[in-house]
């Protein structure tokens, strides 16, 4: 059985969030792609990207981060990732996929939202 794949967005504390929940494919990836240009189009150039509740993450969901990363850059913002150590059912799958390409250091991950949109903690990241 599939997962329904869904992204949410709310703001706190100055942050935009988007909680990405499912499987981020190849089929699915264009949409978070989409919502990151809609937020940053708004203005937002504090974003988190909620991965706690993705199951699955392809080289195409790996893309769209790396891009995403890319993109707030440009704007002199900021990215960060919530990557629970356990996420999901079975552990956080898109840290696992991330430290086995080599690019979870190139992002900003924290825990949890509190961590994610307060300035008091450091990043988690190498």
């Amino acid at each position: 059985m599939a997962v329904a794949f869904n992204v949410t967005g709310v703001e706190r504390d100055g942050w935009a969030v988007l909680r990405v929940s499912g499987e981020l494919d190849l089929m699915t990836s264009p949409v978070l792609r989409q919502r990151v240009h809609d937020v940053v189009a708004e203005g937002h150039h504090s974003l988190v990207v909620d991965l706690s509740d993705v199951f699955f993450c392809d080289s195409s969901g790996v893309g769209v981060l790396v891009a995403a990363r890319r993109l707030i850059r440009s704007c002199q913002g900021r990215l960060r990732l919530i990557l629970p150590d356990r996420g999901a059912d079975d552990g956080s799958h898109v840290n696992r996929v991330l430290g086995a390409l080599g690019v979870r250091r190139l992002f900003d991950v924290r825990p949890d939202l509190e961590a994610a949109t307060t300035d008091e903690a450091g990043p988690l990241s190498a």
